[in-house]
């Protein structure tokens, strides 16, 4: 490698630990507040970069927010493939299956805390853009669930409207247990686990005995 390319090398790797700290700043502190009351140079100051740094990387707080979306739901989106697939499995006892999805969801955010809660603010909050990604993402999660579910033999002869919908309720459901576990910590996971599973179970029941009239 010429001494050029290597140069080239150190600045890439300098350019990605500045963008890195700047993610990892701002998700730090929507901790403790929304994204529309969030400065640039709080989050500079967070990160130790300058303002004029801060710019090198995003227009502005916005696409700040939007990176953190595609952060944050590259793990959630693994939350949901994870349980859905506990959903999907066949010749199994369905309470077993449920109590394995709670437990999905659970440890999901117990490893991403910072991220299901940036996620909760943000889902109906003050920054558009943001809210249509979040938004966006979790219509593409719907439609990913819709097609595996229209597959399963349970499904078959049901309206591609009705599979759409029975999509919706699992990530709603999902994504709302999330944000259960985040806000009644430690004390209070019990609670929200009996709670998801007594709804999973309304759900699968449902949905062995739904025939549209």
């Amino acid at each position: 490698m010429s001494h050029s390319e290597s140069g080239v090398g150190v600045r890439q790797a300098q350019k990605q630990q500045s963008r890195r700290a700047l993610l990892d700043a701002g998700l730090h502190l929507l901790e403790r507040q929304n994204l529309s009351g969030l400065g640039v140079r709080e989050v500079t100051r967070e990160a130790g970069l300058s303002p004029a740094g801060f710019y090198r990387h995003f227009p502005g707080l916005a696409e700040l927010g939007v990176a953190l979306v595609e952060e944050s739901l590259a793990s959630l989106h693994g939350m949901i493939r994870g349980a859905f697939a506990e959903q999907g499995a066949q010749g199994d006892d369905p309470e077993a299956l449920i109590d394995r999805t709670v437990e999905v969801v659970a440890a999901h955010v117990r490893e991403h805390r910072a991220h299901v809660r940036f996620l909760a603010r943000e889902r109906h909050g003050g920054v558009r853009a943001v809210r249509e990604a979040i938004a966006a993402e979790l219509r593409r999660f719907a439609d990913e669930v819709a097609e595996a579910l229209s597959a399963q033999p349970v499904s078959s002869g049901w309206p591609a409207g009705d599979v759409r919908m029975l999509a919706e309720l699992y990530v709603d459901l999902l994504v709302s247990t999330a944000t259960a576990f985040l806000e009644a910590g430690p004390e209070g996971e019990a609670a929200v686990a009996a709670t998801a599973r007594t709804r999973l179970l309304l759900i699968s029941v449902g949905r062995r005995h739904w025939r549209r009239g």
